[in-house]
């Protein structure tokens, strides 16, 4: 049974229009750093989903055994339930949760937009691969990482100290699927990229504004590292993910000034 969930980082879901929104955090982490971005959008009367993908929130052990097939067969349950009660749905991701926003995208081509923070599109390389093979092969199944990636020193958000390797390495293995169909994506794209990013190069967000299919916009933040939805930049972040939203889930006519 997994643990209880950490303080902060439950699911979030609000009830409200025929919009919908799905908001998908990152590896190891938590709704926590989508809720306020939620929230805005439920008071734009959004019908709103930010799930705790499985594993997450609660203990790293929890994580140790699940991989990719359970982050997104569980995204895609969240957002086939939004589909069934929205005429429209966007969908927002950071990181691990941009990995999940692209490949529902190249999924379901009816989506309405995704917007993307310092998204994971790209392979790891192969040293860092082949190293977290070796370290699963001798028997090491968590490595004890560095802090999280953030330029605000006060910031503080619910995460794993540590990171599950065979976790790792099944993320890795998502991401190729989903960078080999980045050109099935025909729904606008916005593309949040911190300059200073030390856990997804910004090579990432290139790689699919140059590959993705429909319209994309790239927006680059200053201040912020790589969980740049707590960060400095977060109130930027969060009302270009709002203006974003709204703008692609409305109807002509629709959409507020």
């Amino acid at each position: 049974m997994p643990s209880a969930i950490m303080p902060g980082a439950e699911p979030f879901s609000a009830a409200g229009g025929p919009v919908g929104a799905l908001l998908v955090h990152g590896f190891c982490g938590s709704p926590f750093s989508m809720r306020r971005t939620a929230e805005r959008l439920a008071d734009r009367g959004l019908t709103v989903e930010a799930p705790l993908l499985p594993g997450h929130g609660t203990a790293i052990e929890d994580l140790v055994p699940l991989g990719w097939s359970d982050w997104s067969s569980a995204v895609e349950e969240v957002y086939l339930g939004l589909r069934a009660r929205c005429s429209r749905v966007a969908v927002v991701g950071h990181s691990m949760g941009g990995t999940l926003a692209c490949w529902l995208a190249e999924r379901h081509p009816c989506l309405r937009g995704i917007a993307v923070v310092n998204p994971l599109v790209q392979p790891f390389d192969g040293e860092l691969r082949a190293g977290a093979r070796m370290l699963l092969e001798g028997g090491i199944a968590i490595w004890k990482g560095e802090p999280p990636d953030t330029a605000d020193p006060t910031a503080s958000f619910p995460t794993y100290d540590g990171t599950p390797l065979a976790a790792f390495v099944s993320l890795d293995e998502g991401v190729e699927e989903v960078a080999s169909g980045l050109d099935r994506i025909t729904c606008p794209v916005l593309c949040i990229s911190s300059r200073k990013d030390h856990v997804v190069p910004p090579a990432n967000g290139d790689l699919l504004v140059s590959s993705a299919g429909g319209p994309s916009e790239r927006v680059w933040i200053e201040r912020s590292y790589h969980n740049a939805m707590v960060d400095f930049d977060h109130e930027e972040v969060e009302r270009r993910i709002e203006a974003f939203v709204v703008s692609v889930t409305s109807e002509p006519g629709e959409e507020e000034t």
